[in-house]
């Protein structure tokens, strides 16, 4: 699928430069003529990144950037003929993702599109990674365990554990459950080793999160998403 891009732009002539530009690059284009049909796109379509002109009739590029970081972390693009340093300053507090100045270069622009689009990606592809409940974040593939940021050392065992419940959260297992998925259906012992393991991970994350229900098992409820 290709990456949509709108181009927030009143002149005409910039306008169709970036499209040209863009659309051989590879992508798919929008344009808005203003502040306001650029925030009336926005809501209207799905777009992977936006190219923002600053100064604009109706409504300018700050407004709209402002206005768009609301709601969304979409990736935006400042373009302007300003180079003084305060109006990229300003550019950057409004969490605009980067700033070109006019004239700029054509091969420029699409570095820099590219780049952001692949730090977004990127990131995307790593939060695949993370589980985040409540407070603790747990990385599946570095195997790391943080508990409000700071690293906490568990054994092989309890991560597995703690894994298990994350990705089956509001599922209650039985300590035969837990033995069978986590210890292995080989191995020897009595459900006192579950139970050690529990209190453990309980001790060490610093909060109660799984719970035990009385004559089942263990569960960690299911996180308020709201």
């Amino acid at each position: 699928m290709k990456d949509r891009i709108l181009i927030v732009e009143d002149e005409m002539a910039i306008q169709s430069i970036l499209s040209e530009l863009l659309i051989d690059a590879g992508y798919e284009v929008e344009i808005a003529e203003d502040g306001m049909e650029g925030i009336s796109k926005f809501h209207q379509n799905k777009f992977s990144l936006i190219l923002l002109d600053i100064m604009m009739p109706k409504i300018d590029g700050y407004t709209v950037c402002e206005m768009i970081r609301r709601e969304s972390n979409i990736p935006i693009i400042m373009l302007t003929a300003m180079e003084e340093e305060q109006a990229q300053v300003k550019a950057f507090e409004l969490k605009a993702d980067d700033y070109i100045t006019k004239p700029f270069s054509l091969k420029l622009v699409l570095m820099r599109i590219e780049a952001v689009l692949r730090r977004v990606k990127e990131h995307e592809e790593k939060q695949k990674d993370m589980i985040q409940y409540r407070n603790i974040q747990l990385d599946s593939v570095s195997h790391t365990v943080y508990a409000e940021g700071t690293p906490v050392a568990l054994t092989n065992i309890e991560y597995c554990l703690l894994e298990l419940f994350l990705k089956n959260q509001g599922r209650v297992f039985t300590r035969d459950n837990l033995l069978n998925q986590v210890w292995g259906y080989d191995f020897v012992g009595d459900e006192k080793t579950v139970n050690i393991h529990i209190m453990n991970l309980r001790r060490k994350l610093g909060v109660d999160l799984i719970e035990t229900i009385r004559g089942v098992g263990y569960r960690i409820g299911k996180e308020d998403k709201k």
